[in-house]
């Protein structure tokens, strides 16, 4: 009899521990996570209305454009005031308009605008558009030129460049065949200074004597190279007949000019 009642008092027991846990978990008071999904729920609610609403206005404008493309494509009728006007001064469905019948056939074509810029702003695009453009070439012709100009400044350098080195060859040329010829004649000293060419030596000495001798004496420094190469060839044809372009000592004043083309290098090119 007392194991029977201490086994019906466990069973009750054990029924009271699962009662327990049952009712534990089935429990649920209001605070932060029932918040939450109301939060949650009120969200997606909202989502919800806003897409509905976009669909709506798509829908509205869709409607709205097709309507607009069947009228426009639908000829006017008599319904139509201004057609009914036009009827009773005697046009007829299909004809230009205008006294003399060269106006326009289709009507004027409709450009709906769809966004949010004003009136004449398209056309404001367009022309700064065209002002850049037109920068862009402005600049580009401008830098063209500049670089031409410079490529000309370069190339008239260069070519003055070569001339000078070409004269001061034929000065010196001339030089070496004026002291051969004035040796052969037996002259020991040149009628200038310049006239023989002398060794860098004698040519530095002499030119630190004549800054000792100051400025204000003539000097052969103060003739250019082409004046120094004039004055040479001129003195080689006089006194020994020789032209440095020919390469060649005449026999008298009249071998000289019957055969020489003349007294410059431009002559004999």
């Amino acid at each position: 009899m007392t194991q029977f009642y201490h086994l019906n008092l466990n069973m009750a027991e054990e029924d009271y521990m699962s009662d327990s846990f049952i009712n534990v978990q089935e429990d649920i008071r209001p605070g932060v996570p029932m918040l939450r999904q109301v939060r949650e729920a009120r969200r997606k609610e909202e989502k919800l209305q806003e897409a509905n609403l976009k669909n709506r206005q798509k829908s509205l404008k869709e409607e709205e454009r097709e309507r607009r493309d069947i009228g426009l494509k639908n000829a006017l009728g008599c319904e139509n005031k201004g057609f009914a006007l036009l009827q009773k001064m005697g046009y007829k469905s299909g004809q230009a308009l205008g006294k003399s019948g060269d106006g326009i056939v289709e009507p004027i074509p409709l450009n709906v605008k769809t966004g949010k810029s004003g009136i004449g702003h398209e056309s404001l695009l367009k022309r700064k558009a065209e002002e850049k453009l037109e920068n862009y070439r402005r600049k580009v012709h401008t830098r063209n030129q500049d670089e031409e100009k410079a490529a000309e400044q370069f190339r008239m350098r260069l070519k003055n460049k070569q001339d000078e080195m070409k004269l001061e060859g034929d000065l010196r040329r001339s030089q070496r065949a004026c002291q051969q010829l004035d040796t052969q004649k037996s002259i020991q000293v040149p009628r200038e200074a310049w006239y023989w060419l002398r060794p860098e030596e004698e040519t530095e000495k002499e030119e630190e004597e004549d800054k000792e001798q100051g400025e204000d004496e003539y000097t052969s420094e103060d003739l250019s190279v082409l004046e120094k190469l004039q004055i040479l060839t001129s003195y080689l044809r006089e006194e020994h007949l020789y032209c440095i372009w020919c390469g060649t000592a005449y026999e008298d004043k009249e071998d000289l000019s019957l055969n020489c083309p003349g007294p410059t290098s431009a002559d004999h090119d």
